[in-house]
């Protein structure tokens, strides 16, 4: 689908201004960003408020589960807001079940609101646009209320910036982008098979950028056994990519710097049933190996929509480069030195996405009077706010009874299992996790320290671990009136968190997870209905650490819902 502006009316604003709105805009952009690769799965956002030619304030979104760029900007500019312009590179979407985004601009008393794209998604597209104006909020969308050439440039600017997201959302698979260096002659190696002759630094080190910015990388067998890649983004933290390793046969090594899984995970896919041993010594170190009736690109990267990725870098040799764009999962090639373009255009920025009618129609067992199973795992989930790396704050009191306040339900947790532990080093991870800028940089070194200092967690932390979950959702949802009504709106339905790989708090690839998060929130919906049912939600679900001894004796099952 190509992009295309379609038919609009304009906004009457001088064509002197058309060159001030269309840098604040580009501005927005560009800020927005700065975080690529940290913010995902969220969109990139950024917001710049200016009275005529002046920035007052900025602000762009750092990371999942981190103040939003309106607010920011707000803070940043404070009083100037009254009567200012916002800026926005794309409109908010409210995928955590509150108005932050909006209502900080509103409170502020911005005047105006210039957005460049509204959302992607259909259940966010238009809402915030349509609450701007509800308050008498003047708000004109690029395309649609503002036109010119100026115009036209900076909304490609904020069409590129969310270029994953977009794509996403269209083509039902992640962002691809091919990365090959290439001789003038036409050659990506040398007669060895090594390569990194051919690469300049700067272009090796455009490569780790690119890392960064990106949900997983890709590469084939042949660069495991020839290359013996880190596949490091090597940014001094944050984001780090998944490591994914493409291999038919599994004719790889065994000792190979990508089954070190300490700072992060490895995915090796591969065809059903090859070497049944190797997987074993794989999953010994770490390593998730996903099988595949037939091992081709467009399943791999359906495989990788369905884990919510945005972004896949592919540095792959030719055999797998090959079949890649064939088989047209491969959105944009390069770059080395100069060179990096498109193969596939800008996708319509609205993708059809079936209703439940639409749904019913092409699958007659699909009715709107079913009992619903609600799934939540990524940002743009409808209900992604009962994620424990949404970005609500928890104030809560320690051992002592003193109140201490933590980021997010993740930071809570994580740190956690270090609490009691009698060893400075304990209380230093606690605090080092305390201060992670984002929810993820907390699972990440929580986890972290975990694996590589086991003595520093707490003895009981695995029959601790639900209730620490369990307290601190209470608290999210006791705290935050929206969420409440949020969870409460669910009443009757099934709560899954569908992360693919997480078999203990999520549902699993098919249904073979425990879903512990999904149960608890289950269960504090049943509190917080003064229901009867919560003691035979407690027997029939286990959903509270007193009544459960050994996890592996759950029968649960989750088999039974069709993902």
């Amino acid at each position: 689908m190509a992009f295309s502006l379609g038919a609009f009316s304009a906004t009457i604003v001088c064509k002197s201004n058309y060159s001030l709105e269309a840098g604040h805009i580009r501005r927005a952009a560009e800020i927005a960003d700065k975080s690529a690769g940290f913010t995902s799965p969220h969109p990139n956002f950024g917001c710049v408020i200016a009275v005529g030619s002046k920035v007052v304030g900025e602000g762009f979104l750092y990371a999942q589960g981190t103040k939003c760029a309106e607010l920011q900007a707000v803070e940043s500019a404070g009083e100037l807001c009254r009567g200012a312009t916002a800026y926005l590179n794309m409109e908010p979407g409210d995928c955590h079940g509150d108005h932050t985004s909006v209502s900080s601009l509103i409170q502020a008393g911005i005047s105006r609101v210039v957005v460049g794209i509204k959302h992607p998604l259909q259940h966010f597209r238009g809402r915030a646009v349509r609450s701007l104006r509800s308050e008498r909020v003047q708000v004109d969308v690029l395309g649609e209320d503002l036109q010119s050439k100026l115009i036209e440039e900076a909304l490609k600017s904020c069409l590129l910036v969310n270029a994953p997201l977009i794509y996403r959302a269209a083509c039902q698979v992640p962002f691809s982008v091919l990365k090959y260096a290439m001789t003038l002659d036409g050659k990506i190696a040398a007669s060895s098979g090594h390569a990194s002759w051919i690469s300049s630094k700067e272009s090796r080190s455009r490569v780790f950028e690119l890392r960064g910015r990106s949900n997983a990388i890709i590469v084939g067998g042949n660069t495991v056994r020839r290359d013996n890649p880190r596949l490091t983004a090597r940014h001094g933290g944050g984001h780090l990519p998944i490591r994914i390793v493409m291999s038919q046969t599994l004719n790889l090594p065994e000792v190979a710097n990508l089954w070190d899984t300490s700072d992060v995970h490895t995915i090796v896919a591969t065809q059903r049933g090859a070497k049944k041993s190797f997987q074993k010594l794989l999953a010994s170190k770490g390593v998730e190996v996903v099988e595949f009736d037939i091992l081709n690109p467009r399943d791999v990267m359906e495989h990788c929509y369905d884990r919510g990725y945005l972004s896949i870098l592919w540095e792959c040799g030719g055999s797998l480069a090959a079949p890649a764009i064939s088989s047209g999962v491969i959105h944009k090639v390069g770059p080395d030195i100069l060179i990096s373009g498109f193969l596939q255009p800008i996708p319509d920025l609205t993708p059809i996405i079936p209703s439940v009618n639409e749904t019913s129609a092409i699958d007659p067992t699909v009715t709107p009077d079913d009992a619903r199973i609600l799934f939540f795992y990524k940002a743009w989930d409808p209900y992604g706010a009962f994620s424990n790396f949404s970005p609500y704050p928890l104030h809560m009191t320690d051992e002592n009874g003193v109140y201490l306040t933590w980021p997010s339900v993740e930071h809570y947790y994580q740190a956690h299992k270090f609490i009691g532990v009698n060893d400075p080093l304990a209380r230093d991870c606690i605090e080092k996790i305390k201060s992670s800028k984002s929810p993820e940089e907390a699972a990440r070194e929580g986890r972290k320290i975990q694996k590589q200092c086991p003595d520093l967690v707490r003895p009981d932390w695995e029959t601790a671990k639900i209730d620490v979950m369990y307290k601190a959702l209470k608290c999210k949802f006791s705290i935050y009136p929206h969420l409440n009504s949020l969870l409460l709106s669910t009443a009757g339905s099934v709560l899954v968190e569908a992360s693919p790989y997480d078999l203990f708090w999520g549902g699993g690839r098919e249904g073979e997870g425990l879903n512990y998060l999904g149960r608890l929130l289950m269960q504090l919906r049943s509190e917080f209905l003064g229901e009867s049912l919560t003691s035979r939600v407690t027997q029939d679900r286990g959903s509270t650490s007193q009544n459960i001894t050994k996890t592996n004796e759950i029968q649960v099952p989750w088999k039974l819902i069709n993902r």
